[in-house]
């Protein structure tokens, strides 16, 4: 008889009794998570029949133009820890401020940071979409608990909405994928212990603002377009307009995502959120064996200023990254 297939809430569980100070609360809230994905998933495969497709009329605290699937997804994600007692407050890229659950400023021992929906000029195409979270621990209950290094994650991850919905998450031991079984309801382990491969042959970078970079990255790029000596073959540009789904593919497949910083749109701190975006995605990159660097540090070293401040990314296989790395220091001498 085959074995029973490995749900996202057995194998939480199952990682909680292996650590002896566990109290239970982490665990509750990584679940709440998975139904925080089932639900969004559900959202967008309705979306054209229910009329959220489309703008909301509104810009979030960037100024950007939000979707109606954006708001959604955030109402989503604030209505999934408003009970039990576990979320101080939450933070999102579409709000200005943290959102706080009263009843537990004085005694919810986490904060909760997310990107609702990652890649939303996907959306009215049905292009591959995500939602990125962290977990950090409550210290003072306030703002100050988010401006620090994302070496304080307790845990991150992310679920893409693809062909198939998936979730990744981490909490410093390894990186898990599990996919949702619709028949069920359930995300079940499709893979225990992610390895990012240490090369790959594949990047993602916006190439149309490549007028406004920086001349080492453009260095860079370049470089990866040309044919390797020795097998002939150059790197393929694989880029979707998702950072989940870009970042996810080299994950599996090793590679590079890029998101330099960008002259022309005033962007020399990046585009990409410290917060929303980039710690949680380096948290589980590096716990598969990858790399996340702005060019020249360690972005889980960042301690953002702010609760929206940016950075430039480079994500993924560490041999990629730390070549990037060393064509920026090149430039510096």
């Amino acid at each position: 008889m085959s074995a029973a297939p490995i749900t996202l809430d057995r194998f939480i569980l199952e990682e909680q009794q292996a650590s002896p100070n566990a109290t239970g609360e982490l665990s509750l809230l990584l679940m709440r998570f998975g139904v925080a994905g089932k639900r969004i998933a559900a959202a967008l495969a309705r979306a054209g029949l229910a009329g959220t497709l489309g703008a909301a009329g509104s810009s979030n605290v960037s100024g950007e133009e939000q979707k109606k699937l954006d708001v959604v997804a955030n109402e989503i994600l604030l209505e999934t820890f408003d009970y039990g007692g576990l979320v101080t407050l939450a933070a999102s890229e579409e709000m200005e401020e943290p959102f706080v659950y009263p009843p537990n400023a004085g005694t919810g021992r986490y904060a909760v940071v997310f990107d609702p929906m990652d890649g939303s000029s996907n959306i009215d195409c049905n292009g591959t979409l995500g939602t990125i979270f962290s977990i950090r621990a409550r210290r003072d209950g306030g703002v100050a608990d988010l401006l620090r290094s994302g070496h304080e994650q307790v845990a991150a991850g992310y679920v893409l909405f693809g062909p198939s919905v998936l979730l990744v998450y981490s909490t410093g031991t390894g990186a898990h994928l599990f996919t949702l079984e619709p028949s069920i309801g359930e995300f079940l382990l499709t893979r225990h212990s992610l390895r990012m491969p240490e090369h790959g042959r594949g990047y993602a970078v916006n190439e149309g603002r490549a007028h406004a970079w920086a001349p080492e990255v453009r260095a860079f790029v370049e470089h990866l377009k040309k044919p390797d000596g020795a097998s002939g073959k150059a790197y393929s540009t694989r880029y979707s307009a998702s950072l989940v789904g870009d970042v996810h593919r080299f994950l599996l497949e090793g590679g590079i995502y890029l998101y330099p910083a960008d002259a022309a749109k005033g962007r020399a701190s990046g585009k990409l959120r410290v917060l929303y975006e980039c710690h949680p995605l380096a948290y589980v990159v590096e716990q598969a064996g990858g790399a996340a660097s702005t060019g020249t540090k360690r972005i889980l070293d960042i301690v953002p200023d702010s609760l929206h401040a940016r950075t430039p990314l480079a994500i993924g296989s560490r041999a990629e990254v730390k070549l990037f790395e060393r064509f920026v220091a090149r430039q510096a001498t």
